[in-house]
């Protein structure tokens, strides 16, 4: 009787650890494919001719943008079912910002101190 009931433990043990061992392989594949397909999107769309240099909204679905296509640079509007051509503009007309990626995890780092600080300790 205690023979069957610790073999009975056993095989739900180790169909636990198999349960398990499934469930982190299934996680790490999806994690895995689900990078490679975000790499290999944006490979993809760097190598082309079109850049968007900068968006500004107008509203929830309306925006103005700056879109470089080859040398020439052109305002369109985007709207929620079309676009439509604004205007085209001289390249050493536009201004540009020097930002970048790190800039913009310092201010969120700064951002989270912050709100740690505020965070009421117990």
């Amino acid at each position: 009787m205690y023979l069957a009931i610790l073999s009975s433990r056993w095989e739900a043990f180790a169909q636990l650890l198999t349960l398990l061992v499934i469930f982190i392989f299934v996680l790490a594949l999806t994690y895995f494919a689900t990078r490679w397909a975000g790499n290999y999107q944006k490979n993809k769309l760097s190598g082309s001719n079109i850049k968007i240099l900068e968006t500004m909204r107008i509203s929830n679905t309306k925006y103005i943008q700056i879109v470089k296509i080859g040398s020439k640079c052109f305002a369109i509007a985007v709207c929620k079912d079309n676009i439509t051509y604004l205007c085209e503009l001289e390249e050493d007309e536009l201004v540009y910002q020097e930002t970048s990626a790190y800039s913009n995890t310092e201010s969120f780092k700064l951002i989270l101190d912050k709100f740690k600080k505020d965070k009421p300790r117990d």
